[in-house]
């Protein structure tokens, strides 16, 4: 199962994420989130993320054009977009420009749960204040459960990401607060941790 860790924001936890067998990286740049880096950070945690993992930048209160232009500058494997206020005329605006969309929403935003619906190539679904660590009720993915490459986000931790796989049965999964000591600080022995609970999951519930 694709394992994603994202609002990493030093190069200590991308060599902690990477070692523990995680697939890809998220950096966020954001003016609302206490995980939001700067250009500068981004550009020189970017550098740092191995080939062999996907680096996503995460954005959700900047323009999409803006973000596909950085996300190609700096050399993302993938750009998300998170959350309502992107269109699919943004979504459209931005694949011009950088072609590896992934669209994040919350399931109370009604959205279009086909993935692909708006361009993109994966569609994660997150709670409804996403990095807030809040769980959401998954009995709602029974009526509304994606098909193909979607992920699952919200509230996952070391604790309760197997019993989310199960219920669930996503083509990934993405945690950031649930592997952190503190708003925005990352635990490595929990970031090892989570992994390794996705990956008995994984043995336990084959898809």
């Amino acid at each position: 199962m694709f394992v994603k860790v994202c609002g990493l924001g030093s190069t200590a936890d991308i060599d902690a994420t990477v070692a523990a067998g995680a697939d890809a990286v998220g950096l966020v740049i954001s003016g609302t989130s206490v995980r939001g880096l700067d250009r500068d950070r981004v550009t020189r945690l970017a550098a740092h993320v191995p080939s062999s993992v996907l680096s996503v930048l995460v954005v959700n209160d900047t323009p999409a054009t803006e973000a596909a232009r950085l996300a190609g500058e700096l050399g993302f494997g993938a750009l998300q977009l998170h959350g309502a206020a992107y269109r699919a005329e943004d979504f459209a605006a931005a694949a011009r420009i950088f072609p590896r969309l992934w669209r994040a929403t919350s399931l109370s935003e009604g959205p279009d749960t086909r993935v692909g619906a708006c361009g993109e190539e994966v569609l994660l679904l997150d709670s409804p204040r996403a990095g807030s660590g809040d769980r959401w009720d998954l009995s709602l993915i029974e009526t509304a459960r994606p098909e193909g490459t979607w992920m699952l986000a919200g509230g996952l931790s070391p604790e309760n990401v197997g019993e989310a796989i199960g219920r669930a049965r996503p083509w990934g999964v993405d945690v950031s607060s649930g592997v952190e000591s503190a708003p925005g600080v990352k635990d490595h022995d929990r970031i090892r941790a989570f992994v390794a609970a996705v990956q008995r999951a994984t043995a336990t519930n084959p898809s």
